[in-house]
């Protein structure tokens, strides 16, 4: 029988398995949809897709640099056993290496780019879900580039658990680029600088402010310079370069990067799971519907 396009399609669907082997499958079984689903599974080739709706937010973030180009990505698993298995930090690297490699834009696009082994990349993750057990997902990744006089910071906190990459233009001093990063793993930013932070914002902050202090019961005629001096509070809890130097209470951060001749141009942070619901959420909702039965 002649193993169509279409029919190699409709297996992957149904089994996460590579295009190769699903051709394969299907070429053993004559085309058979069923002896080829089982075919892979006595291969553990489809285990992959067994477990594609489990929860995976546990893994690890990775960096890593090659002249002036650098990538900061998170893979994720499904228990923090896993995220320390050697298989899986191994596979963690391989991915970084094929991002700095192919540069994609997309996590889509990355997950069809070819692998040394001529494998696609969502094929070759599939096989290390099948020997490791449990579900792995490329979440997210960025890819930074630098001028010759620029300087990445990289930064892994608790062996990937936050993982922040810093670009400071105008010094090669990758230790204070280091430190930079250092700095936003902990105390976690969400601008660069007050230039970043929308309009819509601050008004909106100044207008909780206001009423702040109105309820407060504080004069109107001095509300304005209250709010104003709140504001730049606010400021420097989610700007970074005017946040207080971790390193040293002394400095703001952009007076230590100004010290070296260098300004922040950019900054990557990835905690691991962020945004994502919990394993041990989604069990808990199962054991109480178990209770309640």
């Amino acid at each position: 029988m002649a193993i169509t396009a279409q029919m190699v399609k409709e297996l992957r669907a149904k089994t996460g398995a590579g295009m190769m082997d699903c051709k394969k499958a299907l070429t053993e079984t004559n085309g058979d949809m069923d002896q080829a689903i089982d075919f892979l599974r006595e291969k553990g080739i489809a285990s992959a897709a067994k477990k594609a709706d489990r929860i995976a937010a546990e893994g690890t973030t990775f960096i890593q640099s090659e002249g002036n180009t650098a990538v900061i990505l998170e893979v994720n698993a499904e228990t923090d056993f896993v995220a320390k298995n050697e298989g899986f930090q191994t596979l963690v690297k391989e991915l970084a290496a094929e991002l700095l490699a192919k540069k994609p834009a997309t996590v889509e696009e990355a997950l069809e780019t070819e692998m040394p082994n001529g494998k696609k990349m969502s094929e070759h993750i599939n096989e290390a879900i099948a020997k490791i057990g449990e579900k792995i997902t490329l979440r997210r990744f960025e890819l930074k580039t630098k001028g010759d006089n620029d300087a990445f910071g990289e930064y892994l906190h608790m062996g990937g658990r936050i993982g922040v990459l810093t670009l400071l233009e105008g010094t090669t001093d990758v230790e204070a680029a280091k430190d930079v990063a250092m700095h936003a793993a902990a105390l976690n930013p969400k601008f660069i600088s007050r230039a970043q932070v929308s309009e819509e914002e601050v008004a909106r902050e100044r207008e909780v402010l206001t009423q702040q202090a109105l309820n407060e019961g504080k004069p109107e005629n001095i509300v304005a310079k209250m709010v104003e001096g709140r504001l730049g509070k606010f400021f420097e809890d989610i700007c970074l370069v005017d946040q207080t130097f971790v390193k040293n209470p002394d400095q703001k951060v952009r007076q230590f990067v100004e010290s070296k001749g260098a300004t922040v141009k950019d900054f990557i942070r990835y905690e691991v799971g962020e945004g994502l619901e919990k394993r041990q959420d989604n069990f808990a909702e199962e054991v109480m519907s178990q209770v309640k039965k």
